[in-house]
């Protein structure tokens, strides 16, 4: 029996780069106009953010009352909920590197296909930060 995962998490991708390029995620002008709190303010991302707040709430509860996922033999969800100083930093640093970059990273993949070198200086320097974390991880 052939699985449907890969399929489905094709058109998922699909999906979710579809709906960062029609929300304007893939325009680093765009998110830096939303920090741009004390100039020209641009709001428009906190609709995109209240939007996948609402699918998201609508797939947490779809989620609890489901056995198992529909590809999957078990949902991959985080073992704990706590908020320690390594999930805040995290964060901070996540933060900061979207606001400096204007990109994040599903939005920077999907713009490997639009918009190619400045996507791949910030998915380049994306991956070097993940190399570098699994490193301090392991000292």
């Amino acid at each position: 029996m052939v699985s449907a995962r890969p399929l489905l998490a094709l058109l998922s991708g699909t999906l979710f780069g579809a709906g960062l390029a029609l929300s304007g995620m893939m325009d680093p002008s765009r998110v830096r106009g939303f920090l741009d709190v004390g100039g020209a303010w641009d709001p428009t991302l906190a609709f995109v953010m209240g939007g996948a707040l609402i699918v998201m709430a609508l797939a947490w509860g779809l989620q609890r009352r489901m056995l198992k996922p529909v590809a999957a033999e078990r949902f991959e969800l985080p073992g704990t909920r706590l908020i320690d100083a390594r999930l805040v930093g995290g964060a901070a640093l996540f933060g900061i590197g979207w606001g400096l970059g204007g990109l994040c990273p599903g939005p920077a993949l999907a713009s490997l296909a639009l918009n190619p070198l400045p996507a791949a200086v910030f998915v380049t320097g994306m991956v070097f930060g993940m190399i570098a974390l699994r490193l301090f991880d392991r000292a």
